[in-house]
């Protein structure tokens, strides 16, 4: 990838820009669950850092779980104790969908569930499920969404009204979802540090045919750039499978505090691609290369 690329691709994105008259220039709320300013969390200084990210009360509201992971001697182990845990606190075991999750005239009620929308998000990232799954990394870390099929530049913007109207539909947005995905959240974070007790940051990477998407906040050198990442992002930790996405290869070094899921960590709910990791967003720092 050349300088004069990364310079083109930045003008265009400015000029664009510009001619919004209400550019979303904050990167997300001023509060949120993790007890990090979300400016701090969104920087490419806080993955640098490293830090460790806790949901707050999460972990001390599910004690019983977490004490009952700590026995867990493989991954395998400690997958099927969650999934246990999961079914009974939220019903999401078929032998407990049966009389108690009918309506009164008889019929099945849909139950939300955090492997639906992993499945969801893996067939389609702009799709109902990926509005939830946004929506709660803008409810617990603060951060905004950058695209939702079209990028989101106005809170006043169709595409912006589309995106909040998917992200609260009853469809997926019952059954305490949002909890759910914190006890995702937090589980994933557990298996890291259980199972991978060194692991601070992962090389992971992602194809891109262009920067409309993640658009270039700084240039470093001739192939390091800042971009800003949507709120919750795919990558993968396999270089080949991200060339089939795009020409251009992104390359960061995501802390693992900002790992929400990945492949084998949950084998009943992986998503498609191998070695695919969902990551929270926000500014990374990426090394920037033509396939």
């Amino acid at each position: 990838m050349l300088r004069s690329d990364v310079m083109t691709a930045t003008q265009l994105i400015v000029r664009d820009t510009d001619a919004e008259t209400e550019v979303v220039s904050r990167k997300g709320h001023s509060t949120n669950l993790v007890g990090i300013p979300t400016g701090l969390l969104a920087s490419d200084a806080f993955n640098r850092a490293t830090l460790p990210l806790r949901l707050a009360g999460v972990r001390e509201a599910n004690h019983g779980l977490f004490a009952l992971l700590d026995q867990a001697d493989s991954t395998e182990h400690a997958a099927t104790l969650f999934t246990a845990y999961m079914e009974v606190m939220f019903g999401l075991h078929p032998e407990q969908r049966g009389r108690s999750n009918r309506s009164g005239d008889g019929r099945r009620r849909y139950r939300s569930s955090y492997a639906r929308l992993i499945r969801g998000w893996a067939h389609d990232s702009n799709g109902p499920e990926g509005a939830v799954l946004k929506g709660w990394v803008e409810s617990r870390f603060g951060l905004f969404p950058t695209f939702h099929k079209k990028a989101l530049r106005r809170f006043s913007s169709a595409a912006w009204m589309e995106y909040v109207e998917e992200k609260m539909g009853s469809r997926f947005h019952s059954n305490a979802i949002f909890s759910q995905l914190d006890l995702v959240y937090e589980f994933a974070q557990w298996s890291l540090a259980r199972f991978q007790p060194r692991l601070r940051t992962i090389s992971l990477y992602r194809g891109v045919n262009d920067f409309d998407e993640h658009p270039i906040v700084e240039i470093i050198d001739r192939r390091l750039v800042v971009v800003r990442l949507n709120n919750l992002v795919s990558f993968t930790s396999q270089r080949d499978i991200a060339s089939w996405f795009g020409s251009y290869i992104l390359e960061a070094e995501v802390p693992s505090c900002k790992v929400l899921f990945f492949n084998g960590m949950l084998p009943q709910a992986a998503l498609k691609g191998e070695g695919e990791y969902l990551v929270i967003g926000g500014d990374y720092r990426v090394r920037a290369t033509y396939f």
